[in-house]
């Protein structure tokens, strides 16, 4: 088989895996003449930083066999798709080549499970350390790390990817048992957990403990060896067994916690050629996704804890209205909320008001009384903050007692776009 074909074959077999942002990655590049490759820059929009560069990945997987059958997987050992293996070989001159084309500028490689978690792993780190080591890549690199591979395979993936990620697949062990009955929940997390450990050690050895000093200067950081600057993440499939949102934060609050994940993505499950019957048949809504992602975003930046998030009892949340502007409405008791003087943690719970505009009034304000007219200027969704805030020149005044104030934000909503692959962007609430 011809590497066009291959490429055909494991370029598509990887679109399904979203946790490819390359936010978070230490600084390099090649000027001087040094090596090859950055972690900056602009390319093709594949993915987006928290800054909001965009960074173009060649995402492939090195084969889509595999030796799990899990149902949810096009590439299941059962699943009758043409099957294709690059060679490490193959993936790192596909990757320079791309490279010097002005193409991409990084790698995120996954693969499907053959003869064994360690050799599947081996050929993974392989295309890593080549690209470092062999041709001084200083681009991008994401693994997807196989659970239950051996201690020294993953201390090697770290030394040379930026971000590692092993995914939980569904938000349960037990819809994890029911639909991948091969793959090991508790063996997961113990990845996870060894990760973690990596991580942190590496943190450690670069605190400012570890100063040396310059014959003649001032002190300066050792230099540490580096451990996934970038972290590691991980992936969960939505909608493909019975797991209410509710259910799916709570474990997501949980990872975040336990292992201190950079992010968790959220995959709205697709129906696949030749599903079993325990599958649904229709695919889930993809605004589902985006305010799962919203939700994640409170959580991580807003000061919402999991629980607080979907309202008690029902389980999931509104299709309807972002979970910021449901929450508001759901307690408006707590509101108004005087944006001349509510602390910042208030203030990031108005409606329509993000962390940046949020930081840009608490400046502005420390001069002059905030009016209604900074609202414009600052660009915020009026209709949506006013019912919620008291300004020097603007009082709700019953506005939060009216019967159909929460009918105002619930026309029928355009069906949502399908996010960009690792778009953070998309999923950021006002």
């Amino acid at each position: 088989m011809d590497t066009l074909r291959k490429l055909s074959i494991l370029a598509d077999a990887a679109k399904y895996d979203a946790s490819c942002a390359s936010s978070g990655s230490a600084k390099r590049d090649s000027v001087g003449g040094k090596g090859i490759g950055s972690t900056e820059g602009m390319g093709i929009c594949h993915s987006y930083t928290p800054d909001g560069r965009c960074v173009s990945l060649l995402k492939i997987l090195l084969t889509n066999v595999c030796q799990f059958d899990c149902l949810y997987c096009v590439n299941r050992s059962s699943s009758n798709v043409p099957r294709a293996k690059f060679t490490p070989q193959e993936v790192v001159e596909l990757t320079l080549d791309f490279y010097r084309r002005n193409c991409i500028e990084g790698l995120f490689l996954s693969s499907g499970i053959i003869r064994s978690p360690d050799y599947t792993m081996e050929q993974v780190v392989e295309v890593a350390r080549s690209l470092r080591e062999d041709h001084d890549f200083r681009g991008y690199i994401h693994l997807k790390t196989i659970p239950e591979a051996s201690e020294s395979l993953l201390e090697r993936a770290g030394r040379y990817a930026d971000r590692l990620s092993i995914n939980v697949e569904l938000p349960t062990p037990q819809g994890l048992a029911q639909l991948a009955p091969e793959k090991d929940a508790p063996g997961i997390r113990r990845t996870m957990a060894r990760l973690r450990l990596h991580i942190d050690e590496a943190k450690e050895a670069a605190q400012p403990a570890a100063m040396v000093s310059r014959a003649g200067g001032a002190p300066r950081r050792a230099k540490a060896p580096g451990f996934a600057p970038g972290g590691q993440s991980t992936q969960m499939i939505v909608g493909a067994d019975d797991t209410d949102d509710r259910a799916i934060l709570a474990t997501s609050a949980n990872l975040y916690g336990a292992y201190r994940l950079k992010r968790v993505y959220y995959s709205a499950f697709s129906p696949i050629p030749d599903a079993a019957k325990a599958l649904p048949l229709r695919p889930a809504p993809l605004m589902r996704e985006h305010r799962l992602y919203q939700a994640d975003w409170l959580m991580r930046f807003y000061g919402f804890a999991h629980e607080e998030i979907v309202p008690s009892g029902a389980g999931m949340l509104s299709l309807d209205v972002d979970p910021k502007l449901g929450w508001a409405l759901a307690n408006r008791d707590r509101f108004p909320i005087d944006l001349n003087r509510a602390p910042r943690e208030l203030l990031l719970r108005v409606p329509g008001l993000g962390v940046k505009s949020v930081e840009q009034f608490l400046q502005a304000r420390r001069v002059r009384r905030l009016r209604v007219a900074d609202l414009s200027t600052a660009r915020v969704p009026l209709r949506k903050v006013l019912p919620f805030v008291v300004l020097a020149d603007h009082s709700p005044g019953k506005a939060l007692d009216a019967a159909d104030l929460a009918r105002r934000f619930t026309r029928a909503p355009a069906a949502a776009p399908a996010p960009v692959q690792g778009d953070l962007f998309a999923a950021m609430p006002a």
